[in-house]
């Protein structure tokens, strides 16, 4: 049985949509809204800060770094904190110190130029 034409284009439609709205097939487990969460109480320090950091912001630091364990989540949270940092503004200076302030490392460091894919 043929499908009639206005059947078949709204099929391939549909189709096509499915395939566009389908999730991505990467392997990284961590999304840009679980980094954002984790690290929103950092952003004030990373605007305008100074000193050490708020102990929030170092716990949610702290979970980043822990919960960021293949390349794969390595380097889907250096893009989405490599966007964010461009979208507000942070000092790099206060980026670049905030694993060290926190007392704890990152496997990559925090930066808007860094390349996200060279890490492993």
């Amino acid at each position: 049985m043929a499908f009639s034409t206005p059947i078949a284009v709204l099929f391939i439609a549909i189709f096509t949509t499915h395939l566009l709205l389908a999730p991505s097939t990467s392997d990284a487990a961590i999304t840009c809204s679980d980094v954002i969460k984790d690290l929103k109480p950092c952003i004030n320090y990373l605007k305008s800060g100074s000193g050490t950091p708020p102990a929030d912001c170092c716990t949610g630091a702290s979970n980043l770094a822990s919960s960021t364990t293949s390349t794969a989540d390595k380097q889907a949270a250096c893009t989405c904190l490599k966007n964010a940092s461009k979208n507000i503004n942070v000092k790099p200076e206060l980026a670049k110190s905030l694993p060290g302030n926190c007392g704890i490392s990152f496997p990559y460091p925090l930066s808007p130029t860094v390349d996200c894919t060279k890490i492993n």
